[in-house]
């Protein structure tokens, strides 16, 4: 799948791979905002404690 010039990338919560709406493999709302993942297990990991995942990407300036 080709990639849009003007598609912007997220980075996965969990595993931090770089991926956008069109690649995720699954996505979630959590507290207002849609988390994309790119696998299945990443956004079970997720889901099951979202804030592990938030409070280390807070730490490194990545949220």
């Amino acid at each position: 799948m080709k990639k849009q010039d003007n598609e912007r990338n997220f980075k996965d919560p969990v595993c931090g791979m770089e991926v956008s709406r069109l690649t995720a493999i699954e996505e979630m709302e959590y507290q207002g905002k849609t988390y994309y993942f790119c696998s299945g297990g990443c956004r079970e990991a997720f889901e099951a404690e979202p804030e592990k995942y938030l409070r280390q990407h807070r730490q490194h300036g990545m949220r």
